[in-house]
Order: C-alpha cells, then structure tokens, then sequence
C-alpha cells in the first residue's frame, strides 16, 4: 500500500508500506492490505508504519485526517514529527504552560484551546517516552 504523510509543513513520509496504526479519535485503528475505505480524525498521537525488513517507524501526529483508499492511505496533520525529531524540553515547556493557563481562574482564557494543547503535549511525551523504552 503507498501511504503518503502531509503536514502544513511538509511531506514527511511516502511510500510502500505493510501496515500503519494510527490514533483516530474513535480509537487506534490497524490498516492492512485491502482494508475497507474509511475517513476518520485523528487524535494527538504516534502514527506506526510497518515496512518489510525495515524497523518499525513512529511519527507523532498533532491529529489531522485519516482517509484509506483500496491502494492509498494519506494523513493530513497540522503537525507530524519523526518519533527521533522530537524535543523533549519544548513537549514540557507547552505542557506547563497550558497547565498554567487551565490553572488561571478568572483570566480570560480558550479552555478549550488549553486542553486540546496540554492533550497534545502529553501525547507528546508518552511518545518520547515510548521509543525510549523500547
């Protein structure tokens, strides 16, 4: 299958692939050959794609867009970063600031953008800490 990897950025990954898990909102999805069409959105999260004799590679995705075609998949994402790109010191500077600005009563803050961004910066550092590990 070709999976083609967008962000606002640029492209950062295209080619054949045997299998990608992705984070959808409704849960992390498996993608194999000849996997039922599907669109889903994508949650803050680690992107896995599985190339025959090549370890695995792990892309963090700030969310975006999942479409499966019969030979395609393409990710659309605001933000997608290989897993070894990441920083570690920024993923936690963005979590205290947004835990700063939740923990600010009365200041005229998005709460909504504030947590979507203390998500984002979790989902960051459970990656970082997952290829750590592993």
């Amino acid at each position: 299958m070709q999976l083609d990897i967008v962000s606002a950025e640029a492209e950062i990954f295209s080619g054949e692939v045997n299998a990608v898990i992705a984070p959808a909102i409704m849960g992390d999805v498996g993608i194999y050959p000849n996997h039922t069409p599907l669109v889903t959105q994508l949650k803050p999260g680690e992107l896995k794609i599985e190339v025959d004799g090549q370890p695995d590679q792990h892309i963090y995705v700030s969310g975006g867009m999942l479409e499966v075609q019969p030979d395609i998949i393409t990710v659309l994402s605001d933000t997608a970063v290989r897993a070894e790109d990441l920083d570690e010191a920024k993923a936690l500077e963005a979590k205290q600031k947004a835990e700063e600005a939740l923990a600010e009563k009365g200041a005229e803050i998005d709460s909504a953008r504030a947590m979507a961004e203390l998500a984002e910066a979790n989902a960051r550092l459970r990656m970082i800490q997952k290829i750590r590990k592993g």
